[in-house]
């Protein structure tokens, strides 16, 4: 394999604390790629790459980076934003899709995922279920993983009044 003379990959020490300083400025959102990077105008993506191993060592970007970004720049884009890109979208969890499915399983807690999935017309439904909303399936009922504490202190009133409510009237409790 041939390796080219470093020396003409390297920067000046000047140059160099450039490059260091502008990346930190970058991390804190002060400079944009185009400041950060501007010594390095005109050289090869290897060239550049190899200046910011030497620099940042093992926490350098890989070539593949570097020569995207070369480019990227070569086209005027200096933006250091990502583009939204096309396709499926990131989630589809958004708080009224989450409380429509909570609605399907309070209405019947029998559904299927796959049910919920058809008629709601979306993906991702099973971690939606087992995350956002912290269910599970139960003798094939969804229930709630966990109450928290006012949901216990609840039903445990709700079961003492109940209780009380039978004592007082055990032969009128079922009518």
């Amino acid at each position: 394999m041939h390796v080219p003379n470093r020396k003409s990959f390297l920067l000046t020490e000047a140059e160099r604390k450039h490059v260091r300083r502008r990346a930190r400025f970058q991390q804190h959102g002060d400079a944009s790629f185009h400041q950060v990077f501007s010594p390095l105008q005109g050289k090869a993506p290897k060239g550049i790459h190899a200046i910011l191993k030497q620099t940042f060592g093992e926490h350098a970007p890989s070539y593949a980076t570097v020569k995207n970004w070369v480019a990227q720049f070569k086209r005027g884009d200096f933006s250091t934003c990502e583009a939204p890109r096309p396709g499926r979208s990131k989630s589809v969890t958004t708080p009224e899709i989450i409380d429509q499915i909570h609605e399907l399983i309070l209405k019947n807690r029998r559904i299927s995922t796959k049910s919920i999935a058809e008629q709601m017309g979306i993906s991702g439904v099973w971690s939606i279920i087992h995350e956002d909303l912290d269910m599970r399936k139960l003798s094939a009922k969804w229930v709630p993983k966990c109450l928290n504490a006012d949901q216990k202190r609840q039903r445990c009133q709700s079961s003492e009044q109940l209780l009380e409510f039978f004592r007082r009237n055990p032969n009128d409790f079922l009518s």
